[in-house]
């Protein structure tokens, strides 16, 4: 199919892409094109303009920011899945990444477009609000910062207003020596996850009588709701712990299947995403726990 007609620009700043988004209320924003360009091929979305941002250059790049990694909303998945930076401060992108799609996609896709297109399956919001992210966006009121709780509303609707741009998203810096998992359930390599689970463990880097604990510790899941959430009460029965045994694993992941209140639809009831969200939260804290254990005894491992 064909979009309905519509006129196009593709400005060079921010501030010309700002002027004339409050000139057209309609028009929509192109960044990688993965997930409009077909909604509106298929007259699900229809646009007066079409304001192209990829001439924009200060939406590019993926730069340390202090402790924290800054990733420009037109930073391709396939950009940040092989930058150096992302695989030595966050190596859980880095995989997840990897899990986005199909090359051709992580080609064009951006960061930035999937975020604001907020699909309740997709990877980036679940990294979002693991890893503490903080957006950054441009309206005619100047800057503002979101973070990933506020910016993810629901099921394909963010916080960003409508004559708002996404510019960047900070990623703040892990806590010391912490260890992840990542995994997620497809029915076919490349679509959307009937369920995602990540997580980490931190023992902080501190040595405490009896060896060290746990001070922090994050579960997040995608699939499973309307947009990615974590699960606080189960990371609370995590954190201070010395050592993740069998049993707490287990109840951690009890916890966690008892939290969430996932819909039915064509590819999955609620009930087994339930079962595969529990199957996946117990092996994945199985394997960060591993990798903890193994940096402890000075052994390596995922912890960095």
């Amino acid at each position: 199919m064909k979009p309905a007609p519509f006129d196009y620009c593709a400005p060079r700043s921010i501030d010309e892409a700002l002027a004339r988004l409050a000139a057209s209320p309609g028009a929509k924003l192109l960044a990688g094109g993965q997930s409009l360009i077909p909604m509106l091929n298929f007259r699900l979305l229809a646009t007066d303009l079409l304001i192209d941002l990829t001439r924009i250059p200060e939406l590019r790049g993926i730069l340390p920011h202090g402790r924290s990694v800054r990733i420009g909303a037109l930073a391709t998945h396939h950009e940040v899945e092989t930058s150096a930076l992302i695989r030595d401060r966050f190596p859980v992108m880095s995989d997840v990444m990897r899990h986005v799609a199909h090359l051709a996609i992580r080609n064009r896709g951006t960061a930035g477009g999937s975020l604001v297109h907020a699909d309740p399956a997709a990877e980036w919001p679940l990294l979002a609000v693991l890893l503490n992210a903080r957006f950054h966006a441009a309206g005619p009121n100047g800057e503002r910062t979101i973070d990933a709780q506020d910016f993810l509303v629901g099921a394909l609707t963010s916080s960003l207003g409508p004559d708002e741009i996404l510019l960047r998203i900070d990623f703040p810096a892990l806590p010391r020596d912490t260890a992840w998992a990542f995994d997620e359930v497809a029915l076919r390599a490349g679509d959307f996850a009937l369920c995602a689970a990540a997580v980490t463990l931190s023992t902080g880097g501190s040595l405490l009588t009896g060896g060290r604990r746990i001070t922090d510790a994050r579960i997040a899941l995608a699939g499973v709701a309307d947009t990615a959430i974590r699960i606080p009460v189960a990371e609370r029965m995590i954190r201070g712990q010395r050592r993740m045994t069998p049993e707490i694993v287990r109840q951690v992941a009890s916890c966690v299947r008892d939290a969430i209140t996932p819909n039915s639809d064509l590819h999955a009831s609620a009930d087994y995403r339930r079962h595969l969200c529990h199957a996946l939260v117990e092996r994945l804290l199985g394997e960060a726990s591993r990798s903890c254990a193994a940096f402890a005894s000075g052994d390596g491992g995922d912890c960095h």
